[in-house]
């Protein structure tokens, strides 16, 4: 092969690897979200906030989350980096909500109810356990309980109280509950994420104060993130 052609094919490999790159979506990687993203001062911007006592301030952290990432990757990547930083900034507004600054691991006062739906034959309830709110988005209810433990690899039914004891399977109940039941309707609007995760006690003029709370939090956050809240942020 003469020189001459080999610049020629050099050049043609160079300007179509340039194409494919142009047309790869700028999404925000699985191995860079914390980089870019989910930061250790944004972490620490809200786990900062719980007071020193607070039993999560030993059980969260950033480091806890990313390890449940990496079973979540695609948690974090829509469409484009915008996108994705609004993904983000919703779902850390409902854990600060939920946790109160990652203060609470478990339900307040979740040991007066068992949350035992004994009409789900397919996830019945195991004897002596309860399924009250546990972990960043309070995972409630048997019938997530037992689905989210086959997804993640713990005994749901029989041993729920592993969402309180393990941070890691914790972080990934909060991504199992979100890439299951919120992220399919994230596109419209953070007010929709709110009704996906607590809209029967909430929207509709139920609780409008916690509903503003969550608000309050995801459009604080999309501000550190530097990127618009978008649009239909109440339910």
């Amino acid at each position: 092969m003469s020189k001459l052609l080999l610049i020629r094919v050099a050049g043609f490999v160079a300007t179509f690897v340039t194409m494919v790159m142009m047309m790869v979506p700028k999404n925000v990687s699985a191995q860079n979200i914390g980089d870019d993203i989910v930061t250790q001062d944004f972490f620490n911007s809200i786990i900062s906030q719980a007071d020193d006592g607070c039993a999560g301030k030993n059980f969260y952290s950033r480091d806890a989350f990313l390890n449940a990432h990496n079973s979540y990757n695609e948690f974090g990547r829509l469409g484009n980096q915008d996108d994705s930083k609004r993904e983000v900034a919703a779902a850390f507004a409902h854990f600060t909500h939920e946790t109160g600054h990652f203060c609470y691991i478990e339900e307040i006062n979740g040991a007066s109810g068992d949350y035992c739906d004994e009409s789900n034959t397919e996830y019945p309830c195991a004897p002596n356990k309860a399924y009250y709110g546990r972990g960043p988005i309070q995972l409630s209810w048997n019938f997530n309980y037992g689905p989210a433990g086959q997804s993640i690899g713990f005994d749901g039914l029989n041993a729920p109280e592993t969402v309180a004891n393990d941070p890691v399977v914790s972080f990934k109940t909060a991504l199992w509950y979100w890439m299951e039941h919120v992220r399919p309707v994230i596109n419209q609007g953070f007010g929709a994420t709110i009704r996906a995760i607590n809209g029967r006690l909430e929207c509709d003029g139920a609780n409008p104060s916690t509903v503003q709370a969550r608000v309050n939090y995801y459009t604080q956050y999309c501000s550190q993130l530097g990127v618009s809240p978008g649009d239909n942020l109440t339910c």
